[in-house]
């Protein structure tokens, strides 16, 4: 019942905002059609995409910030909530109002073990303020941080990001709710349960759950500094390490532009086109060559400093991909760039996400509905998120599965390519692309990647030679306890049996306790049945 009435309540605040009118209810069963058609009866009348998608962003905050959440996860689900709502949820904003700075000390002083003022000489107040953590600008104190040189510190200011004190339990009791919305979605719209409303939610929650340990986010900024290390145009804060809580992140601080205020980046001499190209070819790069992506590149995580470097934070939500889905996005997106819709179609094969039973030409031909039109378009009306979005599009018709981690990669893409466009109108998205996913193609499945790999079979090989007279004793024993139990049969310690015979017991006296309750129940049913007539 709780749980209908929280589902109430926010069904009421999205119909208010207008967001069922991304719905279309003609491809509905009747039941859904009807409770859109419903909903949409007391929206405010007139409303305009851009405004509804307003309303919907305000709509979503007001909720709270575990309704943020799902909104931006949702933005990648266009198979989901479709192509004008996700288009609409890409734009929301995790921009909340900042809780008072003195609960902020206090969860500072709960981690660190020590009072605040004993390890800054200064704390501002908020200046960045988001669904799960804000963050202060602090000055450490001459004695802190991880210099080691006997020369006397300098002045070294840091971020101090802070969990929010309600946000574990706020999720929580929100994340009940969710469930108990997919549960019934998957429940009572059995053509739903392709798209798995149920694991879109506990994808949602191991997400934000990591997001919320700040200790793993500074494990994150380690693993990309040392991945990017020989990059001159990206840059990640370093970890104060001494400083380190479950709710408190302490990284250094960088003088930077954030590229969401255009007009200081204009302002600072910085070239906006290569700023675009960086921030592309970044993340296609790390998700390429590493296998590990900042999944959430929007303007407000991306700033450029001094020497022209992009410089990343927040690092809370990070993309991870293997092998086999590193190799299927650069062929994707190198068969998109080459026209190579047969390849295309035979890269999805090889992977496994299209179902034997169909057939490589005609989904080729699918993709090719799908990729000509682009080409002889201008650049700038050019988007490769959108291709991919459309690729998805085509998966009911094809039986492809929900496959999480390409949808990660989807969604970082469509904030990264927005990103590109703001700063550079005319951005190519292709030709930018092109070095980054050539040289991964030419490496990985050219002459040298297959030298390369030949040569990871043969180390596996060694190491499975060198496991053998292990694999070969273990199988031996084994051999000899099947043959001792097939003579004697098998045989159990004093310990053993003891604890069936308890539990045997433990399940006898349940059992006659069932059958009393059965008893008087029957015994009750027959009494009101005899006194009835």
């Amino acid at each position: 019942m709780l749980y209908a009435f929280r589902l109430a309540h926010a069904g009421w605040i999205l119909a208010r905002s207008g967001a069922f009118g991304f719905a279309d209810a003609d491809a509905m069963p009747a039941g859904p059609a009807r409770a859109v058609r419903l909903a949409r009866m007391i929206e405010p009348r007139g409303l305009s995409d851009g405004e509804r998608g307003r309303r919907l962003s305000d709509a979503l905050n007001r909720l709270g910030p575990s309704y943020v959440k799902l909104g931006q996860f949702l933005a990648t689900r266009a198979d989901i909530v479709g192509a004008e709502a996700a288009d609409a949820l890409s734009l929301l904003k995790d921009d909340m109002a900042p809780f008072p700075t003195e609960e902020a000390r206090a969860i500072v002083e709960a981690n660190l073990g020590r009072p605040v003022d004993q390890v800054f000489s200064s704390f501002s107040d908020s200046i960045a303020a988001a669904s799960i953590a804000q963050v202060h600008k602090a000055e450490l104190r001459g004695d802190e941080g991880d210099d080691e040189s006997d020369e006397a510190p300098e002045t070294k200011f840091v971020a101090v990001k802070v969990l929010r004190p309600d946000a574990r339990r706020r999720f929580a009791r929100d994340l009940a709710t969710f469930y108990a919305a997919a549960r019934s979605v998957e429940r009572w719209l059995p053509e739903t349960r392709r798209l798995k409303p149920v694991t879109v939610v506990q994808t949602l929650e191991r997400s934000v759950i990591l997001e919320m340990d700040l200790r793993l986010e500074a494990a994150a900024l380690s693993e990309m500094a040392e991945n990017t290390s020989g990059e001159p145009d990206f840059y990640v804060p370093g970890v104060e390490w001494s400083l380190m809580g479950r709710d408190v992140l302490v990284t250094e601080w960088v003088d930077a532009t954030p590229l969401s205020r255009l007009d200081a980046v204009d302002a600072a001499g910085h070239d906006r086109k290569k700023l675009a190209q960086i921030v592309v070819q970044s993340f296609l790069r790390h998700a390429l060559r590493d296998g590990f992506f900042h999944a959430d590149m929007h303007e407000g995580n991306l700033f450029v400093d001094a020497a022209g470097r992009l410089v990343a934070v927040d690092l809370g939500i990070m993309g991870r991909i293997g092998p086999q889905e590193r190799r299927f996005l650069a062929e994707i997106l190198y068969g998109f760039i080459k026209r190579d819709y047969k390849r295309l179609a035979e890269v999805h094969f090889e992977a496994g996400y299209v179902p034997a039973v169909h057939s490589v030409d005609d989904f080729a031909q699918a993709l090719r509905a799908i990729g000509e039109p682009i080409h002889g378009q201008l650049a700038s009306d050019i988007s490769m998120a959108k291709l991919l979005g459309l690729l998805f599009e085509i998966t009911d018709v094809f039986d492809m599965q929900t496959r999480e981690e390409l949808l990660f990669l989807q969604k970082t893409m469509v904030v990264v390519e927005g990103v590109a466009r703001r700063l550079d109108p005319d951005f190519d998205m292709w030709t930018t692309s092109e070095p980054v996913v050539g040289d991964w193609i030419q490496r990985h499945l050219g002459p040298g990647g297959r030298i390369e790999q030949a040569g990871e079979g043969l180390a596996a090989l060694g190491r499975l030679a060198g496991q053998l007279p292990a694999m070969a004793e273990r199988a031996e024993h084994i051999s000899r306890e099947l043959d001792r139990m097939s003579e004697h049969g098998i045989r159990l310690d004093a310990e053993t049996v003891q604890a069936i015979a308890t539990a045997e017991g433990h399940r006898t006296r349940s059992e006659r306790r069932a059958y009393w309750v059965i008893a008087i129940s029957i015994a009750i049913i027959a009494a009101i049945f005899v006194s009835a007539l």
